[in-house]
């Protein structure tokens, strides 16, 4: 590692597994200071321990503004500032039910909850951060889009509206920011399939895993998963200083898979 993040505060949400966990020890790595924020308190704490240096475990329910303010009131009174702020928390609507979500199907209920995590966790991680980065009047924000916010997903209505909402209110955030003559920056990222535990229901263990692997990535050029390490990777790059010159902008992490299918050797 290269400190490219050394002496900067960042608080990174859905902290405790998958993509959020990578971006945690690639921030702590760079040298950074990390709070990691989740709903689940046993893993966040565990990610903490595991990490150590300067990493901190706060519970935060990314929909709740009350936790907002808790996080922010602590970060700010231990560490005097704030630098990198990653929205990362976020589900599909699929972790307690099976759906449907399409468009005629989803009820306005299921519609709500996604929205709630996803869209107003978002927009409340936006505006205290901003807030809280007013002070020095620089810091990067980095919110987790998706594929799925780029274009449209039948079965995952909600999943899909929501990504996409992210999307343009990152650029809302970045012009806002630069009206108000603050060296503040707000990009978002688009994954599309990366191996996190949200596709080993569907790989699962047996025989026949490296199988569904394929099926699975069988319309990606590059014709795997992607790593939430290359995830974090850019979102290290986002954050750094190296990024000062980009704000409103989008990046597909995608293994090819928004350029085309003749994208793809034949």
């Amino acid at each position: 590692m290269t400190d490219r993040l050394k002496g900067k505060v960042a608080l990174v949400t859905g902290a405790a597994r998958g993509i959020g966990a990578a971006i945690v020890r690639a921030f702590a790595g760079e040298g950074a200071t990390v709070w990691i924020t989740d709903i689940d308190g046993e893993a966040g704490a565990e990610l903490a321990n595991e990490i150590g240096g300067t990493t901190r475990f706060l519970p935060l329910d990314v929909g709740e503004e009350g936790d907002w303010e808790e996080v922010m009131a602590a970060l700010l009174k231990r560490d005097r500032r704030l630098d990198i702020l990653v929205n990362n928390a976020g589900i599909t609507g699929f972790e307690d039910s099976s759906g449907p979500h399409d468009p005629e199907h989803a009820s306005l209920a299921e519609w709500h909850r996604v929205h709630r995590i996803n869209l107003d966790g978002t927009f409340l991680g936006c505006r205290y951060a901003i807030r809280a980065m007013r002070a020095q009047g620089t810091g990067a924000i980095i919110n987790m889009s998706s594929r799925s916010g780029l274009v449209g997903i039948p079965g995952a209505a909600a999943y899909a509206s929501s990504k996409a909402a992210i999307r343009n209110h990152t650029k809302s955030v970045a012009l806002w920011c630069a009206q108000q003559g603050m060296k503040v920056r707000c990009n978002s990222i688009h994954p599309a399939a990366i191996l996190t535990g949200i596709w080993e229901p569907m790989l699962g263990e047996g025989p026949d895993r490296a199988e569904r692997m394929t099926a699975l990535t069988k319309d990606t050029p590059l014709k795997r998963f992607g790593t939430p390490e290359e995830v974090a990777a850019m979102a290290v790059f986002l954050a750094s200083d190296e990024a000062t010159y980009v704000t409103g902008s989008e990046f597909d992490i995608d293994g090819g898979l928004l350029a085309g299918s003749a994208a793809s050797p034949g």
